[in-house]
């Protein structure tokens, strides 16, 4: 294939240069372009993993090897489990319904790839972002971040590739790519084809799904499960304990009863607007939990202020400040406010619908002999706040003052 029309840009010139890694058609064929059109000496291939399946860390080291690029690998599951994915629950992570993920995973590996240069002195770093999406801003943002000095490279941009061409080189090169349509797996969120779904009235085929499961293919008895949370993480699915256990669990469980699919209209960085599709069955389990133990744990005024903080945290690691200060800030908030979110819930599964059937929780704010009208018997141990209801009259009255005064003034706007 005759790149000489693809220069769009000057081409960078540099030495010896840390790959971003994943395997896939991107990162692949940028371990061919940075030797012939970038001068570099030395290529290192970076593999960073935060949800590989065993199969596609043995594509990682055979392409490499194939190629004749040192190789490298990071695991990097416990770090994101600990660190990323406690946070992303504890503040409901949504970014216009997305619960975002690949928006970490991607400044996570950004971090180690950085860190990974600057250790083997390298000049250049080298990512197999689009010129069209989002990741080569967070990317980008996290290599300024941890290796300032130092050349970021992103050859499908630079090239203006489609992605048959990409194909068509890779076919010349001898590298092999995964037919289909491409996807970006972590434990937490799957998506599947990010900037290639263009049709609006596709629907994606089942066969393109690992854990979802459509409605008529679901199963066809519900499953009655039980969850625990501890300070707004969960630590106990059935018999399963470890977040990164329960996670897994819970993409399987919940796919196959029809649970986790999402298909939006995001509108990314730049503010263009692209037809996405995720599979997240486990993050729409844990997340509506979650959210529901909040609403019974939390003060009025934690609830009504939570989410302000939230989408501001949701906003800035979708658009890569993982590390900015404000972030930072949003995470100590949110994470103050998670001592008292503890408690068990019974669900069923079935048919994308998630049940709530049994709540028990020993910090609760719900007081049914405060709220409620119907006589309940009194439980062993149960500590009462007694109110009757004549005593709301004076609250009332001083409430209503200030619509009394508005009435009569007088209200030209109320036809």
């Amino acid at each position: 294939m005759d790149l000489s029309g693809k220069f769009t840009i000057d081409i960078p010139q540099v030495k010896k240069c840390a790959v971003a890694y994943s395997g896939g058609l991107d990162s692949a064929l940028a371990l061919k372009l940075l030797p012939e059109y970038y001068g570099c000496e030395e290529v290192l291939a970076v593999t960073v993993n935060v949800g590989l399946t065993d199969e596609e860390i043995e594509m990682c080291r055979s392409k490499a090897e194939l190629l004749g690029v040192p190789w490298s690998f990071m695991d990097a599951e416990e770090d994101f489990v600990e660190n990323y994915l406690t946070k992303a629950i504890r503040a409901n992570s949504s970014y216009e319904g997305y619960p975002v993920a690949t928006s970490m995973t991607r400044q996570l590996i950004a971090r180690r790839v950085a860190e990974f240069a600057l250790e083997h002195g390298c000049d250049s770093i080298c990512e197999g972002s689009t010129g069209k999406g989002n990741d080569q801003f967070r990317m980008h943002n996290v290599f300024s971040l941890f290796a300032p000095d130092l050349t970021v490279v992103v050859p499908v941009r630079d090239f203006d590739f489609t992605r048959e061409e990409e194909k068509k080189l890779s076919d010349e090169y001898g590298i092999p790519y995964k037919a289909g349509i491409g996807d970006d797996l972590t434990m937490w969120c799957r998506s599947i084809g990010s900037g290639e779904v263009s049709n609006l009235q596709m629907r994606i085929p089942q066969d393109e799904f690992i854990w979802y499961k459509y409605p008529e293919n679901a199963c066809d008895e519900p499953h009655e499960m039980t969850i625990k949370f501890e300070n707004g993480l969960p630590v106990k699915c059935d018999d399963v304990t470890g977040l990164a256990n329960i996670v897994h669990y819970l993409n399987d469980l919940g796919g196959k009863h029809g649970i986790g699919k999402i298909d939006m209209f995001e509108d990314g960085i730049i503010g263009l607007k692209s037809r996405e599709v995720y599979e997240a069955p486990a993050a729409k389990i844990i997340l509506t939990l979650h959210q529901d133990l909040e609403q019974l744990c939390l003060t009025k005024e934690q609830v009504q202020f939570k989410p302000t903080v939230e989408r501001q945290w949701a906003y800035m690691v979708y658009h890569g400040g993982w590390f900015h200060p404000v972030k930072h800030d949003c995470d100590a908030f949110i994470e103050a406010s998670q001592w008292a979110v503890n408690g068990q819930y019974k669900v069923t599964l079935y048919k994308g619908n998630i049940d709530i059937t049994e709540r028990t929780s020993d910090s609760r704010l719900f007081r049914p002999e405060l709220r409620a009208i119907v006589e309940r018997e009194k439980q062993p141990g149960e500590v009462r706040i007694e109110w009757k209801q004549p005593e709301s009259g004076p609250a009332v009255k001083i409430h209503g003052f200030q619509y009394q005064i508005v009435g009569h003034r007088g209200m030209p706007y109320v036809e």
